[in-house]
């Protein structure tokens, strides 16, 4: 007895690696921005500790 997909959910494999590419982009934009940050908060840092 075959099942229904419709029923089942069964994923289709472009629309999983779409999401995965989409997934990893924003990890990246995380990153970057958490170093962004960090850099930002040492200049300033350091801004304040030169005066």
């Amino acid at each position: 007895m075959q099942r229904n997909p419709v029923i089942t959910g069964v994923t289709r494999g472009p629309a999983r690696a779409a999401s995965s590419i989409a997934c990893l982009a924003f990890v990246a934009l995380l990153a970057v921005a958490f170093w962004a940050g960090a850099l930002w908060i040492g200049t300033e840092l350091l801004n304040l500790l030169a005066r």
